[in-house]
Order: structure tokens, then C-alpha cells, then sequence
């Protein structure tokens, strides 16, 4: 039997970085089909198929709800997925149809397939959490400067220089991403009964969503980062008020990461009236922490998705261990 607390992350993986310029919507890249199994399936197995088809009416809806709010629900809906392939994996003949297989490459497929992404999702946790800690030192810059001399140029360099770190470490996630779904899109044609067909097929579409909902988080955090030049705040204050006018016009295109940069540039601009500068102060307070609050909702998120992916490849470790 292999015990949770021995499986550990493995090395991070290095791959070439692939550069995409835009966001792409909810699960990019990759719709999600809707399974259809045979009418005589397992409960288990008709549960798993219910929750992949769950992620296809999720596409295009709620487009009110920000970016951090989709990916969020995104998350949970990996968590309540693989708790199901947790009930799919447990069943007897699941486990017996695996174990006569466990030679085949296929099964290795699946195998390293579930501790690569359990590595990311614990890298791109670790990356949220130095978001978070850049943001919560931010937070605290602005309260100590309301009131005295308020300075925090410092401060924000020093939170771009985070978003910078976390823009890289991101699109090098990405770029391995995009290598797994490219081996997971291709087809094999797998001489399989009709149960053990059915489970490859389902853990197969979960692999396609998780990378789907992890490049999407990953692009979120790629968001651009500003590069404020003091010598040049004359200008930066024109750009800013046109900018201003216009992304309140978008608001609700922007994401959280966004809205901060907006902040922030606003918040650099020499302005000589005090209410004005009260008034940036508390508006970029404000969206400090709506990014927390997103932040927060994210690191949740992946910690309750790292502990199911745990149990998911201890179950497959002891299936093909017998």
C-alpha cells in the first residue's frame, strides 16, 4: 500500500516556453464533449460522467461573474470530479481491470499524467501565495502612509517586481501545459471492455479540464504588469484620466489584477488636491481587497484540489501495485 504522506512533488519540469497573447474564455483550448456511456454503466461511473457534462453547461454562463470568481467555481467543480473518480477507482472491478492493464502504456500515461499535475497545482499554489503576501505588504504600506507623508513607489516597485516573478514562473506552467494537453488530444484506439474503456475515457476528459482550468488560472496571473516611470508623471497623468474614463466604461472586463494596476497608476500620478488623493487612496484600498479576497478564494481552492489529486494517484498507486 503506498501511504499519502510519502508521495512528494517531484522536481520542476523543464520545457521551452510557448508564448500565447490572449486570454482565452472558460476552459480555453478545449471543449468539453459530452460523454455519453453505456446505458448499463456503474452508478460510479454514470456519477463521474454527470460531473464532466456539468463542466460543458458551465461554458458561456454567468458571464457577470470576474475572472477570479470563474476560476474559483472552476476549482471546486475539479474537487467534486475527482472525488467521484475517488468512488470510480475504489470499485472492484475498476481495480481488477487496472491491474491486469498495468503494463500497458497507457496506464503509465495516466500515472505520470497524475503526478505532473499534482506538481503544478502545488507550484501554482506556492505562486499564489507569494501574490498574496506581496499584496497583504502593499496593503500595509498604504495604511502606514494615510495620514503622514505618503510615499509607497517603493512599495509598489516591490509588488511588481512579484508580478513579475509570478508572470514567469506562469508562463513556464503554461508552456507545460500545453505540452500534456497536446499527448492527452491525441487519440488511441484501446482493444478495452466495456467498463475499463468507459474509466480511461472519463479519466481522460478529467485530464483535458484540469488543464483547461490551470491554464486559465495561470493566465489570469500573467495579467500585464505596469511600468510606472516617475520622470514622466505629466504624461502618465493625461494617459491615466483618458484611462480611467474608459476602463470604468469596461469595468466588468477587467479582472482583479487589472483593476490593481489601474489603482496603482492612478494612485503614482501627482495630484495637488487632497480629496483627490483620499479618494485613490481608498479606491486602490478597495481593490487591494477585492484581489485579496479573489486570492484567498484561489489558494482554497487549490489546496482542497491538491489533496484530492493525492488521493486519486494513491489509489491508482495501489491498484498496479498488486
Amino acid at each position: 500500500m503506498v501511504d499519502q504522506k510519502t508521495i512528494k512533488p517531484t522536481s520542476n519540469l523543464n520545457f521551452s516556453l510557448m508564448k500565447r497573447a490572449t486570454m482565452a474564455a472558460f476552459l480555453p483550448n478545449y471543449h468539453v464533449r459530452s460523454v455519453s456511456l453505456p446505458t448499463r454503466s456503474h452508478p460510479s461511473t454514470v456519477k463521474v460522467e454527470e460531473q464532466l457534462n456539468k463542466f460543458k453547461a458551465c461554458e458561456g454562463e454567468d458571464s457577470s461573474s470576474s475572472q477570479a470568481e470563474k476560476i474559483c467555481r472552476g476549482l471546486t467543480g475539479l474537487v467534486e470530479l475527482y472525488s467521484s473518480i475517488e468512488d470510480l477507482l475504489n470499485l472492484p472491478l475498476t481495480q481488477q481491470a487496472l491491474a491486469h492493464q498495468q503494463k500497458e502504456k497507457w496506464v503509465n500515461e495516466l500515472v505520470d499524467g497524475s503526478v505532473r499535475y499534482l506538481d503544478l497545482c502545488s507550484e501554482t499554489r506556492d505562486t499564489v501565495l507569494l501574490m498574496k503576501e506581496s499584496v497583504s505588504e502593499l496593503q500595509s504600506a498604504i495604511r502606514r502612509g494615510k495620514g503622514g507623508e505618503f510615499k509607497i513607489e517603493g512599495d509598489v516597485a516591490g509588488y511588481n517586481s512579484c508580478r513579475k516573478k509570478t508572470k514567469k514562473e506562469s508562463a513556464k506552467s503554461i508552456s507545460t501545459l500545453r505540452q500534456m494537453e497536446n499527448r492527452l488530444g491525441a487519440s488511441l484506439v484501446l482493444d478495452l471492455d466495456q467498463h475499463l474503456s468507459a474509466v480511461v475515457r472519463v479519466l481522460r476528459e478529467a485530464s483535458l479540464i484540469i488543464n483547461s482550468i490551470f491554464q486559465q488560472l495561470l493566465l489570469f496571473l500573467s495579467s500585464p504588469v505596469m511600468k510606472p516611470k516617475p520622470t514622466k508623471w505629466p504624461l502618465v497623468s493625461k494617459l491615466v484620466k483618458k484611462g480611467v474614463v474608459m476602463c470604468e466604461d469596461q469595468g466588468k472586463k477587467m479582472n482583479e489584477l487589472e483593476r490593481v494596476e489601474l489603482a496603482l497608476s492612478n494612485l503614482l500620478v501627482q495630484n495637488p488636491g487632497k480629496d483627490s488623493e483620499a479618494e485613490k487612496i481608498q479606491s486602490t484600498q478597495n481593490r487591494l481587497e477585492d484581489l485579496e479576497k479573489s486570492i484567498e478564494g484561489i489558494e482554497n481552492g487549490l489546496g482542497c484540489l491538491f489533496r484530492r489529486l493525492i488521493q486519486t494517484r494513491v489509489s491508482l498507486l495501489n491498484i498496479l501495485s498488486h
